[in-house]
Order: C-alpha cells, then structure tokens, then sequence
C-alpha cells in the first residue's frame, strides 16, 4: 500500500461541516448530556460480556452433549462480534466515556477478541476513518487479490464469482486476526512509522503482541484441550466456529456500509488532492443501513449509522439515532447525498450486486 499523501480540500465554500458541528454540539448542549458514553452503553456491555463469556465457562466446567458445546461456540463467536462493535469499537475510538482509563480498558477487550490496539488503531482510527474508501490507502478495500472491491483494483477472471464465494471467505476475518495479520500489520505500520498519537516504541509493541497472543492462545485453545475430556480436533473445530461466526458478523457489516452500489470510491489526483473536504468525503463513501430497526441498532453498536460515526467518530454511538435527524436534514439542506438502505436485507442485496458488477470484466479504455 503507498505512504498516504491524501490532501482533502479545506475550502468548505457552503460551511457545512461547520453547519453541522454546530448543530450537534447545540444538541449536546440543550439535552445537558456528554457526547461518550451513558448507562445504556455501561449496560449493554454488561450483556455482551455475559453473551460471549458465559459460554466460555459452561463448556469449561460443566459435562454436555458435544453437538451443544459447538452449539455454544457459536453463541460466543455472537457475543464476540456483540463485545467488538459496542465495547471495544467505542473505547478505541474514545468515546465509550469521558474518563481516558476506562476507554482504554474498553478498548484493550481486543486483545481477548483475537486483535492488537495500536493496529486496530492504525488501521480503523487513521487509515480507514482518514482516507475512507481510496483505493491503496484505505486497507478496508483491501483483500488481497482474491476479492475485488473496488473498480480501481487489479481485476482477475476468477472475480466473475466473487458475489458466490465471497462470504465464504467473510467468516475467515478474525481468525486471520489471530493467526497472521496481526503480525504483518504491525511489521508494516511500524515500518511506516504510522501510529495514532504519539508514535510507540517498536520493541514495546512487539512485546505486548506477542505475549497477548500467548495468553489468547492459552485462553482459547490450551486450556479447554486441558479441562475437556475431547480430542484436540475438536477444540480447533469450536475454536473455528467461534471465529467463522464472528468473522461473518463483523464483516457483513462493515461491507454494508463501504462497499455498496451508492457509495463512491474516488481516486486522488496527480497531486494527492481530493476535491471534497473530509466531511464532505464521507457522505460520498459512506452509507447507512436499517437504522430504524432497534434489533440492529443495539446489536451492531450503531456501525448501522456509519454516516454519522464517520463524521463523528469521538461520539458515542448511544446517541446516533438522535444525532441522525440532524446529519440528514443537513445533508439535504446543502444538496449532498445521505446514503441510506431502509433494511439490511436491502444493503446485502446491494452489496452483492456490486461485487457481481466489479467481477464483470472491466471494459478496455480507448
């Protein structure tokens, strides 16, 4: 991927984000409330923990059926996903609650969820948040050359069956977490001397990762393969399960909201320049989806509502639903796009009706 040298335009000739902001910090302010956090989001968590570790400890210490213990292997890849969009997202993000340590003990749940923070940081908060939807630059778009998720990427004829095979591969996300990508991103990042903050040390870095991942390791696989009475295989198996279901939750999701058929992926000019302000940029390469479902707006930790956490992404997502009105009626007000599908089944459909036309052969330029 190339150094970023994205330079967004800083000329918001029609004031809107600064419209915007003003709007939503009036609303802040004459609801008398902060923008992290609330005991909706502290009791939430509660019930994510309680999804995707209760039955961690029930396979542990109590004797059942094996098809139920693979049973409840799914239920935690649920809870796992549940902790990684409600808890973690917001307490990287700083806005699970106004007090820093406890953003960053929210956010170190990664850890336990197969990741690393300071690449997730990296990768999330600066990448993808900064340079959303670029080809080379966003690495959301980048899945190797096995799916094509931009029109600007290399295009291969096996991509003619993307829109089938794809989310097969969707379920492999945070078991790739665990196993290989987290060990490149960091080789690379750090590289790159990229960091969200103050840049870390490299020998620090190195050393929480791995001694993370032993303890993951230990957690998930060693320990059951000592505590239960089953072959190995099968705890690899439950241990599968468990990513395949979260890996397909968390991916579906974030595919909803990027690369869909009424979003753009533009490309810089010679320069680096991108014609539109950051702000701006968002709408154009953002989408929402399902936002009146209250099933899919408390599970999916308002990822539904990626519009308004593009724009403000040091915002809680407890308070999206009612920030909404505003970034919509704004957006109108201005003449700029407010990407919405009314339900999820409509952004899936969208979604792999796009895959399928960025399989398509792409035309020779003359």
């Amino acid at each position: 991927m190339n150094t970023p040298t994205i330079r967004f335009s800083r000329r918001d000739k029609t004031q809107f984000f600064k419209t915007l902001n003003k709007r939503v910090n009036s609303y802040f302010k004459e609801q008398n409330i902060k923008k992290t956090g609330n005991w909706k989001l502290y009791f939430k968590t509660i019930i994510m923990f309680l999804i995707f570790l209760t039955p961690y400890f029930l396979i542990l210490t109590i004797d059942m059926n094996q098809w139920l213990q693979l049973l409840l292997t799914i239920v935690i890849g649920i809870g796992m996903a549940g902790v990684g969009m409600n808890v973690m997202h917001d307490g990287n993000h700083g806005s699970y609650s106004s007090k820093p340590w406890l953003n960053k003990i929210m956010g170190s749940s990664i850890y336990i969820l197969a990741g690393n923070v300071y690449n997730w940081k990296v990768q999330h908060n600066v990448l993808h948040h900064t340079y959303t939807n670029i080809h080379g630059h966003d690495e959301d778009l980048d899945a190797g050359r096995i799916i094509r998720f931009t029109k600007h990427a290399e295009w291969h004829r096996f991509h003619k069956f993307q829109h089938y095979y794809s989310v097969f591969l969707y379920g492999l996300l945070t078991l790739n977490w665990a196993i290989t990508t987290d060990f490149k991103q960091m080789r690379n990042y750090l590289k790159r001397k990229l960091s969200y903050g103050k840049f870390p040390s490299p020998a620090k870095e190195w050393s929480v990762l791995v001694i993370t991942k032993i303890i993951y390791m230990t957690i998930w696989i060693v320990l059951p393969m000592l505590i239960l009475d089953i072959a190995w295989w099968k705890v690899l198996i439950g241990f599968f399960a468990m990513h395949y279901t979260a890996g397909l939750i968390l991916s579906i999701v974030f595919q909803l909201a990027h690369v869909v058929e009424e979003v753009e992926t533009p490309l810089p000019e010679e320069d680096g320049s991108i014609q539109n302000t950051w702000a701006i940029h968002q709408l154009f390469t953002t989408a929402n989806f399902s936002t009146k479902n209250k099933i899919v707006n408390w599970f999916t930790g308002g990822l539904n509502h990626q519009v308004e956490h593009h724009i403000f992404p040091n915002i809680s997502h407890i308070h999206y639903t009612n920030i909404s009105k505003i970034v919509r009626e704004t957006a109108k007000e201005f003449n700029l796009p407010y990407n919405e599908y009314r339900s999820t089944r409509k952004a899936i459909i969208s979604h792999f009706k796009h895959l399928k036309e960025l399989g398509r052969k792409p035309k020779m330029a003359y």
